[in-house]
């Protein structure tokens, strides 16, 4: 069987998908790290938002690793101490753990924070109409659109989620310090300190995500037509 040449409306169909550009990772963080700066207050609203959920989760797990910390000492007046600040410990109770009614307040507050994100990152496209069939009718495919919402909000879960840990354990430090002096830092196990940290940041990350999640998919599911014909 011989080699037969293409037919020239084959061949020129194989020069166009050999000329396509893909674009490079790194240009769409970078795309939607200029984004959230041309958007720098909505985007500052959005993860302060994020900030103040995870710093009250990272409070209330660092507040507890320093309760173990203490309680692991053995020391009767520091148990006594414990009692008398509000933390529920039995006389045999060997560590000490989030009460129901903090895990209720805790999941409560996150899931505002996670409507709240949903909510402005549907106002972010409704207001990116134009940018997203603009780059739609310049070959944008959808997951491209998808990944520049996904980035943005990465970005923003990482710089919330993160910051608010750190703010949260810093206040449960200085809160024990209060009640107990600086026992409560050397008493506390740093290891889980570290955990209950990077917990909080995890769980705001993914929150972050999450939020985005929807929004991102209604983006990428427009039109161009009819972003383009959208009224701003």
């Amino acid at each position: 069987m011989t080699d037969q040449p293409l037919p020239p409306e084959t061949d020129r169909t194989s020069q166009t998908v050999q000329r396509q550009v893909v674009l490079p990772f790194m240009k769409s963080v970078q795309i939607s790290f200029e984004s959230i700066k041309v958007r720098f207050f909505r985007s500052l609203i959005t993860t302060l938002s994020l900030v103040l959920a995870v710093s009250f989760l990272s409070f209330v797990s660092v507040t507890n690793d320093l309760g173990n910390g203490l309680l692991a000492t053995g020391d009767p007046a520091l148990r006594q101490a414990l009692v008398r600040s509000g933390y529920d410990i039995g006389p045999s109770d060997t560590r000490i753990d989030s009460s129901p009614k903090q895990r209720w307040i805790v999941i409560l507050s996150l899931l505002v924070c996670v409507v709240g994100i949903i909510n402005a990152q549907l106002m972010a496209v409704t207001e990116r109409f134009r940018e997203i069939g603009t780059m739609k009718c310049l070959g944008a495919l959808d997951r491209f659109i998808l990944r520049l919402f996904v980035l943005e909000a990465g970005m923003q879960g990482v710089a919330g989620a993160g910051g608010g840990a750190i703010i949260g354990g810093l206040f449960a430090l200085l809160n024990s310090m209060v009640h107990f002096g600086t026992v409560a830092i050397t008493a506390i196990s740093w290891s889980a300190f570290a955990g209950s940290l990077l917990v909080a940041t995890a769980v705001g990350f993914a929150l972050s995500l999450l939020g985005v999640l929807y929004p991102a998919l209604v983006a990428a599911r427009m039109q161009p037509v009819e972003a383009m014909r959208a009224e701003q």
